[in-house]
């Protein structure tokens, strides 16, 4: 059984058809490449399956539930979480608040439990407290947990942002240029990041991703779109010697 199967999706902005009659399917545990040009539709089609955008057509099956016209929240509650291609966290709070945030959905105790301090809120409290510092161990930055978020270097800042969308414990992970702006050294961690949440968390991810070092070097399967439109899906070796995506995209 598919975990995402995504049919003949689709969204118009006015007269401008954004993307059409995309299609794809995400078993458990895939690892698969989206590209293609600036302005063909990725991260468009990453707003249709976390439900910013409302598709014009096409249907999105989650676990066999449509989930078209789900709000965002809903979706990330169904198994789908997703980062940014431009970061965005709480660049205020603390590296540890950040992750807690993501647990909100699992909390119990009510608000009034919450605004006197009863012993529910301090028992629930300090559960996702411990949850959040296992997280953020495994990525090796839990001697960070009280640092300022925007104190960060940019690469564990994107580590943080990727930890807060795991604490939403999901099956599905939509990373939108998660290398954007990384040196190389940065881009091989990244790489072995990837690797480990992978199989860490049994997950699927599905990456949008200009970085085709990257993207050839852990992709399983890739999707490449131009004009919001599928021109070709298959393994990295037939992604590279195919004449269309040679044309559109990857050049001579």
């Amino acid at each position: 059984m598919s975990l995402l199967e995504v049919k003949d999706l689709g969204i118009a902005f006015g007269g401008l058809r954004a993307v059409g009659n995309f299609h794809i399917n995400i078993e458990p545990n895939d690892l698969i490449g989206l590209i293609g040009p600036n302005g063909a539709g990725k991260t468009t089609i990453f707003n249709l399956l976390t439900g910013v955008y409302l598709p014009t057509e096409g249907e999105i099956i989650l676990t066999n539930e449509n989930i078209v016209g789900k709000a965002p929240y809903q979706i990330v509650q169904k198994g789908i979480a997703r980062t940014f291609q431009n970061i965005r966290l709480f660049k205020e709070l603390s590296v540890i608040d950040n992750v807690k945030i993501a647990f909100h959905h699992k909390m119990n105790y009510p608000i009034l439990s919450g605004i006197f301090r009863f012993p529910s809120y301090w028992k629930e409290e300090k559960q996702i407290d411990k949850k959040a510092r296992q997280l953020l161990d495994l990525f090796q930055m839990e001697h960070l947990a009280n640092t300022t978020a925007k104190n960060l270097p940019y690469g564990q800042q994107r580590k943080l942002e990727i930890a807060r969308a795991l604490a939403t414990d999901p099956k599905l992970l939509l990373l939108d240029e998660p290398a954007a702006g990384m040196n190389p050294q940065e881009t091989k961690e990244l790489m072995e990041t990837i690797h480990f949440i992978r199989h860490q968390f049994n997950i699927a991810i599905l990456l949008i991703e200009h970085d085709m070092n990257l993207v050839m070097g852990i992709c399983e399967k890739i999707v490449v779109v131009d004009y919001g439109m599928i021109i070709a899906a298959g393994t990295p070796d037939e992604i590279k010697t195919n004449p269309k995506v040679i044309g559109a995209y990857l050049g001579e």
